[in-house]
């Protein structure tokens, strides 16, 4: 039990960062909207978010690196709580203006996207000692992901009805602190601080080491490309079109809460199954088929029907498939990448495929506004049809069913 603390800790200060951040992300641009009419000003919001959190993802994992994974995450943590406390501060001193939104969100992209680069990395290192396997590991982190949505999006969504955005942001606040308590007590791992030999020249090696890695490996790139495209679309579709739709179909921001929730659901039942089932079926015929089953089908539902009932039922069964990508995606992952290129990589990997998140809200934000919801619907949803049949086209993905054994770092060499 005591080897295995390391973990459980970390999944846990995980589920309760990732529930706060799914609280906000209904109540910040459940804020803009409401208070400006403007899709495409929520969409400038998110974008102000999003791009430095991706950017960091990648360009602050040498650091981290060296300055220790534990303490990039306590840190990391505890400044995003101070980042986003500051907007329900502002609001309440009237000073809350766009621009002062924006900036306050860019603030909090930097602050989370160094915790989380840290997190990703210590997944596998803390499951290495506590002789967790991979899969399940995997399986359990994005279980954790998918029950803080849970918790989280239908609470949101009653909390922004009787108390108002901005005090859902502050609980926002509290979570990242918690977390940051959490990891600084409990997640221990051996690590030691060389930040201070981290010179201009040795960063840029450091982090071409990990680009090259990523650029080597075929899977990986497959990877890359598949989700950076699906998180695009995804984006504009959570943080755009569903708001739109709620608000001119259902008329509350209770409809976000509801399909969250169930959405939230169908995702840790996924979750759990894809724990269980992963070592048991081959991973590229369930990857694939998942991936179709859990993408178009939401955006055709939206487009064509005004029923809530009917969305809700599409987005958990959705889910369900959704909920058993990530155990794949990053068992094969840490398979593949030697522990000690993990946080450089890895960074590389959820940064390139999370480089479509800021012009997703963006693009369905515009996309929305110009030609209105039920045409952005269709276009993103026709695109994300195409990008999910990738796995049954590339010969590359025939190496998710192979187990290999970490291959060796390669050589530093002068950038």
């Amino acid at each position: 039990m005591r080897r295995r603390a390391p973990f459980t800790a970390l999944i846990a200060a995980y589920l309760v960062s990732v529930a706060g951040t799914s609280m906000s992300a209904i109540a910040i641009p459940w804020l803009v909207l409401t208070t400006t009419g403007s899709a495409a000003q929520t969409g400038v919001v998110v974008f102000a978010q999003l791009l430095p959190y991706v950017a960091t993802q990648l360009l602050a994992a040498p650091v981290v690196d060296r300055f220790g994974l534990r303490r990039s995450l306590v840190w990391g943590n505890a400044a995003a709580a101070v980042a986003i406390a500051l907007i329900p501060a502002c609001y309440a001193l009237h000073v809350l203006t766009p621009p002062v939104l924006i900036g306050l969100a860019v603030l909090v992209g930097l602050c989370r996207g160094t915790a989380d680069c840290a997190n990703g990395p210590l997944v596998p290192t803390t499951a290495e000692i506590g002789g967790i396997a991979m899969e399940r590991a995997a399986g359990l982190n994005s279980g954790a992901n998918r029950a803080a949505l849970l918790l989280g999006a239908p609470l949101a969504g009653v909390l922004v009805t009787l108390l108002g955005p901005p005090a859902v942001v502050a609980v926002n606040a509290g979570t990242f602190a918690v977390a940051a308590i959490i990891a600084a007590i409990w997640v221990r791992v051996p690590e030691s601080s060389t930040v201070d030999g981290l010179d201009v020249r040795r960063y840029l090696r450091d982090l071409g080491e990990g680009l090259r890695f990523a650029r080597g490996d075929r899977l990986l790139l497959g990877i890359i490309t598949m989700v950076a495209v699906t998180n695009l679309l995804d984006q504009g579709l959570a943080e755009v079109m569903v708001p739109v739709w709620a608000r001119d179909e259902v008329g509350s921001a209770t409809a976000l809460g509801l399909i969250g929730a169930v959405g939230g659901g169908g995702a840790v039942l996924g979750s759990l199954l894809g724990t269980w089932l992963t070592p048991k079926l081959p991973r590229r015929t369930t990857f694939a088929a998942s991936y179709v089953l859990s993408g178009a089908p939401r955006f055709a539902v939206l487009a064509l029907s005004d029923s809530l009932a009917l969305v809700l039922a599409a987005w958990f069964v959705a889910e369900v498939f959704s909920g058993t990508l990530n155990p794949v995606i990053h068992a094969a992952a840490y398979e593949r990448i030697p522990p000690e290129l993990r946080a450089r990589v890895l960074g590389v990997l959820r940064s390139t495929a999370w480089l479509g998140l800021p012009f997703g809200a963006l693009a369905g934000g515009y996309l929305t506004e110009a030609w209105g919801l039920h045409t952005a619907l269709w276009v993103f949803g026709g695109a994300y049809l195409v990008t999910t049949l990738a796995p049954y086209v590339f010969p590359a993905w025939r190496e998710l069913d192979r187990h290999p054994e970490p291959a060796p770092a390669p050589t530093p060499t002068a950038p």
